[in-house]
């Protein structure tokens, strides 16, 4: 992991807080992007203060202008990036509707986040990554892409496409280097799962820093796995 330069989406709080802090432990450097400049500058001047190298990119992946410029920041700051991290995420409304009271437009915004904005951020990057012959694209991904919850439709739906967007561009780009990758994290003691089971036992929860530390392990040596591959974090050993 050592030089990794790594572009990590959603780092201000959860899983990307804990995935930047325990990626520049092991010598990665890292841009950090989030909607909120504050809790953002919060995470980088805590990296910081531990010896570790981070930027800060305020942005809204979910925003089809902002695109170009946060990935224009994250190369500025850190060189061609070696690992696009996608863990940017939102639920939509919560609490969270069956599919039949969804609103069209709070579907289209659920996927403008968990999947288009990863889609643009993909295209822009993982063409530098082919050139080079080599890059890794992780894709964060959820049990609720794989099973079919009640009122976890619009989340679900997301994370089942943003899956197969990556067994997609793993057989596109077969052969050029890139890596694409998906990992279900599993249950986080994280905000987002407090917003959408406020009622679950927060001691049955893994934390995201021990979750943090199996994703950086399997990032180590990535090559264990098959591009388009999907892995459980608590799988990783």
């Amino acid at each position: 992991m050592n030089a990794s330069r790594i572009f990590i989406t959603g780092a201000s709080r959860g899983l990307g807080r804990a995935l930047a802090f325990e990626l520049t432990r092991r010598g990665a450097r890292v841009a950090l992007v989030a909607r909120h400049a504050a809790d953002l500058d919060a995470t980088v001047a805590a990296i910081r203060a531990a010896g570790g190298e981070a930027h800060a990119v305020v942005g809204d992946v979910g925003a089809k202008d902002d695109a170009h410029r946060i990935v224009g920041a994250a190369t500025a700051a850190l060189g061609a990036i070696d690992v696009l991290l996608h863990n940017a995420s939102t639920l939509g409304p919560v609490p969270m509707p069956l599919l039949l009271d969804t609103a069209c437009e709070d579907l289209a915004a659920v996927l403008g986040t968990n999947l288009i904005g990863p889609f643009r951020l993909t295209k822009i990057v993982a063409g530098s990554m082919a050139l080079r012959g080599a890059g890794t694209v992780l894709f964060v991904s959820s049990d609720a892409a794989t099973s079919a919850y009640p009122n976890w439709g619009a989340y679900g739906v997301s994370k089942a496409a943003a899956d197969h967007l990556a067994r997609v561009w793993a057989e596109e780009l077969r052969g050029r280097g890139v890596r694409f990758l998906s990992v279900d994290p599993g249950e986080m003691d994280t905000q987002m799962h407090a917003d959408a089971l406020p009622d679950a036992d927060r001691a049955t929860l893994a934390r995201p820093e021990d979750v943090a530390r199996r994703v950086a392990d399997a990032l180590a040596d990535a090559a264990r796995f098959p591009s388009g591959a999907r892995f459980a974090a608590q799988e990783v050993l």
